[in-house]
């Protein structure tokens, strides 16, 4: 009995000076992609801050809001964008864009920023009715088209401005993308804001995922 506990004692220290290095090894490797994703976090609250702060005097005639967590610019005046079922900007939109977007995009094309963003989207949104009478599917699908045109829309006339910079860059990250009804704004009962619920907004959306997966196949292939 002696003989064998001499013998598996050394093992039994072997093994748990393994487990403790395995262990060693994986916090370490978690405090590496913590500091990473601290980092990039750190980044991409400076950029929402940055883009609310540039429109903070701005946002209230525009009858728009920012949303720093989501890195969101939102226009949400129905009657300052479209006429009731067209894909027209009307005047003062146009108005609203030439002055917003040429800063929009200067912020994003920032050398602190333009290397972490991998899409520029202009979203259309719409409420979900249609005109009386027509059914739930078909008024989702003719908003679809609506909201398609609209963004459609929105793009080639900030891409035509002269005044954008950085033509080359945004038309690579620029993209229409038309949401019908599937993202609709409820007041505080529960019903839907039909006003609300028609706007348009400028969102980006980083290579956070592509970023952090790439720290951790370079800290994979470290150990």
């Amino acid at each position: 009995m002696s003989k064998n506990s001499d013998h598996w004692i050394p093992l039994a220290d072997l093994m748990t000076g393994l487990m403790m290095m395995f262990m060693l090894i994986a916090v370490l490797y978690m405090l590496k992609v913590n500091s990473a994703v601290s980092e990039y976090s750190v980044s991409k609250d400076a950029l929402g801050k940055d883009l609310c702060s540039e429109f903070a005097s701005d946002l209230e005639k525009w009858d728009a809001e920012c949303d720093s967590d989501n890195l969101v610019i939102r226009f949400k005046s129905p009657d300052v964008l479209f006429d009731t079922g067209q894909a027209v900007i009307k005047p003062q939109f146009k108005v609203i864009l030439s002055d917003f977007f040429p800063r929009y995009i200067g912020l994003l094309n920032r050398d602190e920023y333009n290397d972490s963003i991998e899409e520029i989207r202009i979203e259309g949104h719409t409420s979900s009715s249609w005109r009386e009478g027509a059914s739930e599917n078909e008024s989702y699908f003719l908003n679809m088209q609506l909201s398609q045109a609209r963004t459609l829309s929105v793009l080639k006339y900030v891409l035509s401005d002269k005044s954008t910079p950085s033509q080359a860059w945004t038309r690579d990250l620029l993209t229409a993308n038309g949401l019908s009804s599937s993202k609709l704004i409820h007041d505080a009962d529960g019903t839907e804001n039909r006003k609300g619920s028609q706007r348009v907004e400028f969102r980006v959306r980083t290579n956070a995922d592509e970023y952090i997966k790439n720290i951790i196949d370079d800290l994979g292939q470290n150990e």
